[in-house]
């Protein structure tokens, strides 16, 4: 199976989709539990994870398994970077070496199975 551009972004996208569920997640837990914006915001965890649910079908119809489980490491890399950017969470240089880390496996391992499929 041949790997299509447009379909490693939808992949992508829904990654950081299902990393935003893990920002409402955080903005919940610091509201009393049973107020409204801590039902909202929980709302909001099980409305990304659904599209996230729906993404996932859908990006695994176009693109080898294989290689849609290895992108799915890049959702830590996503949490940081919301980290960051909505919560101001210091990012570390060990996270940064394992981010790089995390991002060349998978470059590597979509590369090979690229290769693989075309061959």
């Amino acid at each position: 199976m041949k790997i299509n551009g447009k379909w490693m972004l939808a992949l992508h996208s829904i990654l950081l989709v299902y990393a935003a569920s893990s920002v409402c997640s955080k903005l919940a837990a610091s509201h009393a539990v049973g107020s409204i914006p801590f039902f909202l915001l929980y709302g909001g965890v099980l409305f990304c994870l659904g599209i996230y649910a729906i993404g996932w079908q859908q990006v695994i119809k176009h693109l080898p398994l294989t290689t849609a489980y290895a992108n799915k490491a890049v959702t830590v890399v996503w949490g940081m970077v919301l980290g960051a950017l909505l919560f101001q969470e210091h990012i570390s240089l060990r996270q940064l070496a394992g981010a790089a880390v995390i991002i060349a496996g998978v470059l590597l391992f979509t590369a090979a199975d690229g290769e693989e499929a075309q061959a």
